[in-house]
């Protein structure tokens, strides 16, 4: 059905033996040195397993001194790394994929602080995100920095990579450069389109005089959507259209197109309200106006949704995160198992944990549905030494299936007492709200889980001492969840006028159309006024902290408000909720103390979750209980499933 995804073709002098491409994503996972870790290896090889027909390295930084992204980005500027790459690059092969590794250099988007002092620019224009002190290059700086990524690709050759890409994408150094938004220079490297592509063109001229037709990509943000944030200029179709033709006729083998910089970060590393293909047309253009493939991105998720991409002229489909969220989906999507595939929820887990990881928190990048991903050296291969067994899991949300799925894997028969009439827990409430249809896939992935593993279900049971003592089982699971929280210090928290998210979105109650305040900014607050604002209600929004979402992921904050704020929802920051009666709610100003009365139809209240305890019988019953997910401590939807995952591998 989808053949046209798995025939090969050929970038320069190499031959993919498909059309999909795992991209270059951040993981830090090399080590402190800047060298290939096992853990690299493992995980890019699990990509290439999986069916990806060529596998692209995340960042690797052309010079460890300056140019580093973070303390554990690979970097290609020793000889001595030649052996950790050489053998990635053996790894990725044995499974008949090909590696290549993105060199750049950060440029205004680097930390300062880990590299030397101020960070180099094409102008000396700051991220208008991180705003680290930067500085206008020299002709001596960009003479240099040629050389680093001519010497870089030197050692990738040696290392046995296929090929290299040039990463002039998302607001690095290169980009800076090609991209009137940061480069205001008056010399041979800045004003028209030929003098800011001009360090692209010297960088490829030194590779082709040290390493011959050696293969080159080049990344590059065909538009970087300035005009979507309020600011003029930057990268735009148009002229990522002529820059092609130049790249071309520069000798690059292919173009990889993607889009947006730091500033315009929801537009590189899309958030739920982007949908699958939404900017396929800057892949279409840009493969229209050359002869070299072209591989392109557009949150690709099924295997219908690339091979239409494909249709429109692209040479290659590619993907970062969904290949991240399920290293096997080339082989799935070949092999008739389409519905197996374990879909990217465009959560941004993958994001935030990234952001977040340093060297005290022991943080990496993770990814909410794939608890393997980045962790294959330690978790894989699954043990299989269930023998059979019986393990009996009460609750069929997403900690409970993941266990469930795990336990099935290594050998184990779970068997699923769950009290509502379908699997998936909160994903069924959590997936109401605008844009968050995403959440319907992870339940569909569990339900293809349940069929292949033949794991067995009992919907519409819930769990007591006395079923569960009748299977006999080997171990119990708990992972009965959580409720939502109304502090009864709150005067009015106990009126049976009190609406909580669950009630809005499951349909229990209705208030289309209806004045509604929703008490609590978190992520379930935002989305249920969405939700509600989406339905005709005049929504108005109160939060105690200083801010709406507090704690939230910028991006996923950013992506919601920018439709809950056009929308006409009212936000009242610093506000404190001190009663609440059936139509009038008093709140503290928390900056001025006064004492504020809002009206309403309505009030919801969302102010968290708190665990759901296990039936006393059962907790009598199997002092040995183990409790998972939001049943152990409420949280996202990544720790209900490591939770699952970690309990049913330690069985």
């Amino acid at each position: 059905m989808y053949e046209e995804l798995f025939t090969p073709h050929q970038i320069g002098k190499v031959t993919s033996p498909n059309r999909l491409v795992f991209e270059p994503m951040g993981n830090y996972y090399a080590n402190l040195d800047g060298s290939v870790s096992d853990r690299d290896i493992a995980f890019y090889a699990e990509r290439a397993k999986g069916g990806c027909g060529i596998v692209m390295t995340e960042v690797a930084s052309v010079n460890s001194q300056t140019g580093r992204g973070n303390l554990r980005n690979l970097c290609t500027d020793k000889d001595e790394f030649i052996p950790g790459y050489k053998k990635m690059a053996d790894a990725v092969h044995a499974y008949g994929s090909l590696l290549f590794v993105e060199l750049y250099h950060p440029g205004c988007q680097g930390i300062s602080f880990i590299n030397g002092g101020s960070m180099a620019s094409p102008s000396g224009q700051e991220s208008g995100l991180i705003h680290m002190p930067c500085h206008e290059m020299t002709k001596e700086e960009i003479k240099a920095t040629i050389e680093d990524f001519v010497s870089g690709t030197e050692r990738m050759q040696k290392a046995g990579v296929d090929g290299v890409v040039l990463h002039a994408a998302h607001g690095y150094l290169l980009c800076e450069f090609i991209s009137s938004y940061t480069n205001h220079r008056t010399d041979e490297y800045g004003g028209s389109i030929e003098n800011r592509v001009r360090i692209i063109k010297e960088i490829v001229e030194g590779i082709r005089e040290r390493c011959g037709d050696y293969p080159i990509i080049l990344r590059f943000s065909a538009d970087e959507y300035m005009r979507m944030i309020g600011i003029e200029g930057g990268m735009v179709l148009e002229d990522a259209v002529e820059m092609a033709k130049l790249f071309e006729s520069f000798g690059i083998d292919a173009l990889d197109v993607s889009a947006g910089n730091y500033e315009t970060m929801n537009w590189a590393w899309e958030p739920a309200g982007f949908d699958e293909g939404w900017k396929e047309g800057n892949g279409e253009a840009i493969a229209k106006a050359v002869s070299i493939p072209v591989i392109a991105c557009s949150v690709i998720r099924t295997p219908q949704g690339a091979l239409d991409f494909l249709k429109k002229g692209v040479a290659f489909v590619g993907s970062a995160r969904q290949f991240f969220a399920d290293p096997y989906w080339g082989c799935k999507a070949k092999n008739g198992k389409e519905h197996t595939i374990r879909k990217c929820i465009s959560c941004l887990n993958c994001m935030e944990s990234l952001m977040a990881a340093d060297e005290e928190n022991g943080m990496r990048c993770q990814c909410t549905v794939n608890i393997e991903g980045g962790e294959e050296i330690d978790c894989l291969p699954i043990k299989k030494d269930g023998e059979g067994r019986k393990v009996v899991i009460i609750g069929a949300g997403p900690a409970g299936l993941e266990a469930a799925r795990v336990a099935a894997e290594r050998g184990f028969r779970p068997v699923i007492f769950e009290a509502a009439s379908a699997i998936g827990g909160q994903l069924n409430i959590a997936n109401k709200p605008p844009k968050k249809d995403k959440l319907t896939w992870l339940i569909d992935y569990y339900k293809a889980m349940i069929d292949e593993l033949g794991i067995e279900v009992r919907l519409n049971t819930p769990a007591t001492a006395e079923l569960i003592q009748a299977e006999e089982p080997y171990k119990v699971i708990n992972a009965i969840g959580s409720s939502p929280v109304l502090p009864r210090s709150i005067e009015g928290l106990d009126g049976s006028w009190i609406i909580t998210p669950p009630d809005v979105l499951s349909g229990k109650v209705c208030l289309d159309g209806k004045k509604v305040c929703v008490v609590g900014s978190g992520m379930t607050g935002i989305e249920t006024a969405e939700y509600l604002q989406d339905k005709g209600c005049i929504v108005a929004l109160y939060e105690m902290a200083d801010e709406i979402g507090p704690g939230l992921f910028f991006q996923n904050l950013i992506d919601v408000m920018g439709r809950l704020a056009p929308g006409g929802c009212a936000f009242y920051p610093k506000h404190q909720l001190l009663s609440a009666g059936e139509h009038e709610a008093i709140f503290k100003n928390t900056e001025t103390g006064e004492q504020v009365t809002a009206a309403y139809d309505n009030i919801v209240i969302s102010l968290g979750t708190r665990s759901n305890p296990a039936p006393a019988d059962i907790q009598a019953a199997y002092p040995d209980l183990i409790t998972i997910g939001d049943a152990k401590k409420a949280g996202r939807i990544r720790g209900a499933i490591e939770g699952g995952y970690r309990a049913a591998a330690a069985l």
